[in-house]
């Protein structure tokens, strides 16, 4: 009976370092030290390691890209991202080439055909808000691809994904609001069928909820794609109601900030009178007057992390790694347009 086949998990564990370390080592990467080169090759030789010969050629093709789908590059959080997921991919030697859906399903499913032509080694995705099916990326898979979704990301396909807390942000977010006094709270709410609007549709319910408010579906307005004149539509229609909200919360920071414009306008003061809380804590929140309070949803953090789980699925050549999802902690980050409270 022959003895089991040595693999890079066994030098891993015997010589305290990760799998992709090890990988790297034997390759001869560059950012690997001499001396760490050194002890694992001569560990490997000593257990009598033979790396496994699919994945030895498939080296020789290497590439080291990674292709980036984003829905709309010019949103500044899928820019922040994208600078997240580029910094830590150039420390470890990969490039990264950018592409965006716009949102469109079609365009989505051209970019899937692209990027398997050009035999990227990894793909981080951002879903279109049109995206039902996954059919197109389940083919990569299939291909041998390893694919990160991150923020909106598919609930019935399994893959490694990087989210925040999009339920538990948005309760933190309408719960501030309570606590500065306010009692009746509109939401300008993002495309429900894309979950993590849903999700922060949902988390605002349940602080209305947890503090004994009833929840008023006349106060809640939804967006097709929360831009800033979706915002100041969805402002206009909450003060012409007969009762006013005296607080809302924004799914981002674009139609925060159109709200806060429509109500400063129409003589309402912010917050005294109409309370407002954003989400993404885009630069601009802090030039509007008043300074915005926003959720800092963690972009930058959350492209790092795609890059370094990305990285270590394509660089684990037993593809011993188990499917996980990263939930990444979010911030109130408290500023005037709050502040009811002195």
């Amino acid at each position: 009976m022959s003895s089991p086949r040595i693999t890079l998990k066994d030098l891993a564990k015997e010589l305290q370092l990760s799998p992709s370390t090890i990988s790297r080592a034997i390759a001869g990467h560059p950012a690997i030290s001499e001396s760490t080169k050194k002890k694992v090759r001569k560990k490997a030789e000593e257990l009598g390691f033979a790396p496994n010969s699919i994945a030895a050629g498939f080296r020789k093709k290497r590439t080291h890209s990674i292709g980036v789908i984003v829905p709309k590059i010019d949103v500044h959080f899928h820019s922040l991202v994208i600078s997240g997921i580029e910094d830590l991919a150039y420390r470890e030697g990969y490039n990264i080439t950018i592409f965006q859906s716009k949102d469109s399903i079609d365009r989505e499913k051209e970019i899937a055909k692209i990027l398997q032509n050009r035999l990227v080694e990894g793909i981080i995705v951002c879903l279109s808000n049109e995206t039902k099916s996954y059919t197109h990326f389940k083919k990569l898979v299939k291909l041998g691809v390893p694919i990160i979704f991150y923020d909106r990301v598919p609930t019935d396909f399994q893959a490694n994904k990087v989210v925040i807390d999009d339920f538990g942000s948005a309760f933190k977010a309408t719960e501030h609001l309570i606590e500065q006094g306010c009692k009746r709270i509109g939401h300008i709410a993002g495309n429900q069928g894309t979950p993590i609007f849903k999700h922060r549709f949902e988390g605002y319910k349940a602080a209305l909820k947890a503090h004994n408010i009833p929840y008023n579906p006349d106060l809640v307005l939804e967006t097709q794609n929360l831009s800033y004149e979706e915002g100041a539509i969805s402002a206009r229609k909450l003060i012409a109601l007969p009762q006013i909200p005296d607080g809302v919360f924004c799914s981002n920071d674009y139609t925060a900030i159109s709200a806060v414009q429509v109500f400063q306008k129409a003589g309402f003061k912010v917050p005294e009178q109409i309370a407002v809380v954003g989400f993404s804590n885009y630069p601009i929140s802090q030039v509007i007057q008043p300074n915005l309070t926003t959720v800092n949803d963690r972009a930058f953090q959350m492209g790092e992390a795609a890059a370094k789980l990305l990285i270590r699925q394509i660089e684990d050549e037993d593809n011993a790694i188990d499917f996980e999802t990263i939930t990444l902690k979010t911030d109130l980050v408290i500023r005037e347009s709050s502040l009811r409270k002195k």
